[in-house]
């Protein structure tokens, strides 16, 4: 068993919030749920997520959080997917009778009508968790996302980009954004009307009255537009203040930022003192399936400062005997980098002008197979090489990188649930894993493919921030 370090102490009352869940949230990928949990917990929100639906008694296990989610990879997948797997999770999110549900999407609002629809997941949604209208929240300034007349900005290194015109999300292999007004991209993928409190209306006053007038049109779906902090704890107070007896929201971490500001604002919540990361690890292990520029940054970051890469050949997951093998030499691979000394990197693509991406494409195209199926062979197997690394090694700290990858490689990994611990990165930080074998215990972070800075493989080995 691994020496476990267990997640700061919280105060689970919070007097000045309702008793029981006040959160209730679905991520529709491991990296974005983690960052749910990130906000909440180093709020002073008690806050516990769930790699996968739980049993009624790991549910029980964490009776006490105040904050409940549940990890999916429904980002990833299609449609009927979705009709299949999503009614079951809402229902049992619905029977946590928290004031609050919270449909988890990316902060650049990945998604297409094929595949990670997010219109489709709100309309099975709403019959089972109802409320009278639906929030819809992706900026968080802290994360560099910004909207202004719902029109969604991210920030890369200080400089904002519409999000049609975004380095990274304009080029998405999945789900190439060609679209940066979130009305006009989710009106592709669902029925349901939808408006906008845009920010002029929250900065003069006026968003009751517009909130109002939007929903008297018809608005079910209604996006409130985020560009400060301001701006933020005005989307927080007409969630929380509109939620009626029950409210299900659709967004980034950008509720669960705004909801804590508004608390803070309206005294509900108190300041807490910050979290330190532990200290340094010996050695840790890292695998990641993301092809984000940002990524290959942190992975370049790495190789320059002692880590030792190891490259999987993805083209070989079109078959799964040649995915078997390619899976065993990487893990060999990385155990001998662990025997001399060196931390390893196991990586399917540098970037999205790695070769291996077209080639990727190909191999799935030659074989005739699915790209959903390939991918997710592709996030098990890096599951299962950083599996055997762990445990053959000794390891008690981990990465997995890339959005898709983390949910595929967490269940392979076997973690039922994890805890937020410290901060590394926003959106990526250290987990305490819950599990019934030797990963209990495990310290571990899912890193979103454009999470952290470019030291970040370095800092979650080495115990200090990169904020």
């Amino acid at each position: 068993m691994i020496a476990r370090l267990d997640p700061p102490s919280r105060d689970a009352t919070l007097p000045g919030l309702p008793p029981g869940p006040m959160i209730a949230f679905y991520g529709d990928d491991y990296t974005g749920s983690s960052a749910v949990m990130e906000v909440l917990s180093f709020a002073g929100v008690p806050t516990v997520l769930f790699l996968g639906t739980p049993t009624p008694e790991r549910l029980a296990r964490f009776g006490d959080m105040r904050a409940v989610g549940i990890a999916g990879v429904a980002r990833s997948q299609s449609p009927a997917w979705m009709d299949e797997h999503l009614p079951p999770v809402f229902a049992l999110l619905a029977s946590l009778n928290a004031p609050v549900t919270h449909y988890k999407i990316c902060s650049t609002f990945d998604s297409a009508p094929q595949v990670g629809s997010i219109g489709r997941a709100a309309e099975l949604a709403e019959p089972i968790l109802g409320g009278a209208w639906h929030p819809l929240v992706v900026g968080a300034p802290a994360l560099a996302r910004y909207q202004a007349f719902g029109t969604l900005f991210a920030g890369i290194a200080g400089t904002g980009y519409r999000l049609d015109r975004h380095p990274v999300m304009s080029r998405h292999p999945v789900t190439p954004m060609d679209e940066a007004d979130v009305r006009v991209h989710l009106a592709r993928q669902t029925a349901l009307p939808i408006g906008l409190v845009d920010f002029v209306a929250m900065k003069d006053g006026s968003a009751e009255a517009r909130l109002a007038a939007e929903r008297a049109a018809g608005g079910r779906i209604i996006a409130l537009d985020v560009l400060d902090e301001e701006t933020l704890a005005e989307a927080g107070r007409l969630v929380w203040q509109h939620r009626g007896e029950r409210l299900f929201a659709i967004g980034s971490q950008g509720v669960e930022y705004a909801l804590v500001a508004h608390w803070r604002r309206a005294g509900l919540l108190g300041e807490v003192a910050a979290t330190m990361l532990p200290p340094a690890r010996s050695h840790i292990a890292v695998v990641s399936g993301s092809c984000s520029p940002i990524t290959a940054g942190q992975i370049g970051h790495a190789l320059e400062r002692g880590f030792a890469g190891i490259r999987l050949d993805a083209t070989r997951a079109v078959d799964e005997v040649a995915w078997r093998a390619e899976i065993g030499r990487g893990a060999a691979q990385a155990l001998n980098a662990l025997g001399e000394g060196l931390d390893p990197l196991i990586f399917t693509a540098s970037g999205p002008d790695d070769p291996a991406v077209p080639a990727l494409g190909e191999a799935v195209s030659a074989a005739g197979a699915s790209v959903g199926t390939v991918n997710a062979r592709i996030g098990d197997g890096l599951g299962r090489v950083l599996d055997q690394v762990v445990r053959s090694g000794g390891l008690t700290r981990a990465v997995i990188s890339g959005g898709d990858t983390s949910g595929h490689a967490g269940m392979a990994l076997g973690i039922y649930a994890v805890t937020a611990i410290a901060p590394i990165a926003p959106g990526a930080p250290l987990c305490r894993a819950y599990a019934d074998d030797v990963h209990d215990g495990l310290e571990i972070a899912f890193k979103g493919g454009q999470m952290g800075a470019p030291d970040f493989f370095c800092a979650a080995r080495g115990g200090a921030t990169n904020h």
